[in-house]
């Protein structure tokens, strides 16, 4: 979408991280995803009467760490409240919650525009909370009214994050979204799969005239489960809200339902304030005080993130700044990329095969790094025989494709497969004096002074030699 000069968009998105703890946040019924419907439940997360919720501790250090690394300030008091709605998947008829004293206040996500400019994107808050349940309605209504409810993910861990309105586009809320979830995937504190609700958005839009400082009426997107579907859903809105005001209506505020198949959002229900839910401090969770030495055990078990990581590969191990932020994508594909440089001392070389085979195996085979049947020392070993003359980058190729659909080692493979590189001198002549004997015109052009012919030979000697030859 080519930005309207005459109109500002203000965007603000409230990210809702599920935190990856093996329990839910108040019981101990499972929070893993995909079990059979209505399976993880107990009379805690259910509501029930005479029921009392325990806090999670490991929930508590999720937040925190999420918190310290982006620089925000931990309370050392929070206070968990009741949010009144009623929803069918809701079975409490409130959610637990935290208003008015958070776990978290303040920070910063910091991410590169494509250009390379730095953005910085402040928070105004990070809470604690327990999740909803989850509605199946009919995609048929007419053969079938019925919605049914699946109550497994109530009481999942959530940890909600609140930016401040600082976002001025669409394209830079998607690249917030990655950022966030990159530092979640770093602290191993959340999935990220947006697909399975692990990272779920809501985006405030609102626009205002360009130059003007006051905001306007905002409206609420819901419904957005990729980070295409966040920058497409927002710039949706951002053209339907200056359409409306230059056709002189007005903005009306509502929460509205993104429609991934229509690409357009529709009304869902006006939009609610705080008031609406009529928080009061939860009676059965005593307010949650945090000590300093806790605050400090969480930071020091806090990992190097992606742009420190990044800066350090450059520092450390001279590849190029882009290599370095490819490979500091995430923190497997980091950590594969050093422990094959320890195995092998060649970072460029093994930047180089990393970016382009490893990541194209990657998505050819839908994997992550961590499902990679070769592993650092097994790309290592292969780039080991390439360095020491054993096999041409050709042949490497094909050996690194062999051990990927066989499970063998590079060493096995070019044993078993007679692969070793061609390098004997007498072996390579008489390769040679057979091309050019099979192609006189080509040759004449050659000791004519046209030169450019040689990489016609060579391209031939290594298809005679099936590869093998040294180039």
């Amino acid at each position: 979408m080519t930005p309207n000069p005459h109109y500002e968009p203000v965007i603000g998105l409230e990210v809702h991280a599920q935190l990856s703890t093996r329990s839910k946040i108040f019981c101990g019924c499972s929070a893993s995803f995909g079990a059979e419907p209505n399976s993880h439940t107990c009379p805690v997360c259910l509501g029930l009467p005479g029921a009392l919720p325990v806090l999670n501790r490991q929930a508590v250090e999720y937040a925190m760490r999420l918190i310290l690394a982006v620089n925000g300030e931990v309370r050392r008091e929070s206070v968990f409240a009741r949010k009144n709605y009623f929803y069918p998947d809701l079975p409490k008829g409130y959610q637990i919650s935290q208003y008015d004293k958070p776990i978290g206040e303040g920070g910063e996500v910091v991410f590169r525009d494509d250009d390379g400019t730095i953005i910085t994107i402040g928070l105004i808050r990070a809470h604690l909370e327990e999740d909803a349940g989850k509605s199946f309605h009919p995609e048929n209504p007419g053969a079938d009214p019925a919605t049914l409810v699946d109550v497994n993910r109530c009481g999942v861990p959530l940890l909600e994050i609140v930016s401040k309105p600082d976002i001025r586009s669409a394209h830079h809320a998607s690249l917030y979204m990655q950022k966030l979830r990159q530092t979640l995937e770093y602290l191993e504190i959340c999935t990220g799969n947006m697909e399975e609700g692990a990272l779920r958005c809501d985006a405030n839009v609102s626009i205002r005239k360009a130059g003007e400082t006051a905001f306007g009426t905002r409206t609420e997107l819901k419904n957005m489960n990729s980070f295409r579907s966040v920058e497409r859903a927002i710039a949706f809105e951002i053209e339907r809200q200056i359409a409306l005001v230059e056709s002189g209506g007005a903005v009306i505020q509502e929460t509205l339902l993104w429609d991934e198949k229509t690409q357009t959002a529709h009304p869902m229900r006006s939009k609610e304030e705080s008031s609406d839910y009529r928080y009061f401090p939860e009676p059965d969770l005593l307010p949650l005080h945090i000590d300093n030495a806790w605050i400090a055990r969480v930071r020091a078990s806090l990992p190097e993130l992606a742009l420190s990581r990044a800066a350090r590969l450059v520092r450390e191990h001279g590849i190029p700044e882009y290599d370095a932020t490819v490979l500091t994508d995430s923190k497997p594909l980091a950590d594969y990329f050093e422990a094959t440089v320890a195995a092998f001392p060649e970072p460029k070389k093994v930047s180089n095969w990393i970016m382009t085979e490893v990541l194209r195996a990657l998505k050819d085979r839908n994997q992550g790094i961590a499902e990679f049947p070769i592993p650092p020392n097994g790309l290592a070993e292969l780039l080991q025989l390439v360095e020491g003359g054993a096999i041409s980058g050709t042949v490497a190729k094909d050996v690194f494709d062999s051990m990927l659909d066989t499970g063998r080692s590079a060493k096995e493979i070019v044993a078993a497969e007679g692969l070793t590189q061609i390098s004997d001198d007498t072996a390579l002549i008489a390769i040679i004096d057979n091309l050019i004997a099979a192609h006189p015109d080509q040759a004449a052009e050659f000791r004519a002074g046209k030169h450019r012919v040689l990489g016609f030979f060579v391209g031939q000697a290594m298809k005679q030699s099936g590869g093998k030859a040294n180039p």
